[in-house]
């Protein structure tokens, strides 16, 4: 049998972008994609602190996430489901996790504490995932049950 968290580690590392899942103030879902970096269980974005979703962090920080690769053929599919909760990471907090978020340059994107505070226009944005969970098509051959469903995957 296929171990989950490899094939939930496989679609982390080659998929960048996160469609990130907020609550709106009436308690509607809010989505919107953003590139991710990760280190163990913290995924990081960098928005600006305005912007929708930043907005809806800073009221309320539960969030959930789903990492998926959209150009693959029909009933290919693999997926990553994140949930937990997130905030903007503090100003003294910012040359560590600056470090951590952007350990692996390999897409040539990194970002220093200094473009990321003061008047800058942008924060950097952390996500505390505490459950990770990866789709089982219901056609796959070893995990299927002829539905579609979320597995539990030890990460982190």
């Amino acid at each position: 049998m296929t171990d989950l968290a490899a094939d939930a580690e496989r679609v982390l590392a080659t998929v960048r972008y996160v469609v990130l899942a907020t609550i709106d103030p009436d308690g509607a879902p809010r989505v919107s994609p953003v590139f991710f970096t990760r280190d163990g269980r913290d995924v990081y974005w960098v928005s600006s602190p305005s912007a929708h979703h930043s907005r809806n962090v800073e009221r309320e920080p539960r969030v959930e996430g789903v990492v998926f690769d959209s150009t693959v053929r029909v009933g290919s599919a693999e997926a990553v489901y994140l949930t937990g909760r997130a905030q903007v990471v503090p100003d003294g907090e910012l040359e560590a996790r600056c470090a951590a978020a952007y350990a692996d340059t390999r897409d040539g994107v990194a970002f220093t504490p200094g473009e990321l505070s003061g008047e800058a226009d942008i924060r950097l944005y952390r996500f505390e995932v505490d459950r990770w969970e990866v789709l089982v098509r219901g056609s796959d051959p070893e995990r299927g049950t002829g539905t579609d469903r979320r597995v539990p995957a030890p990460l982190g």
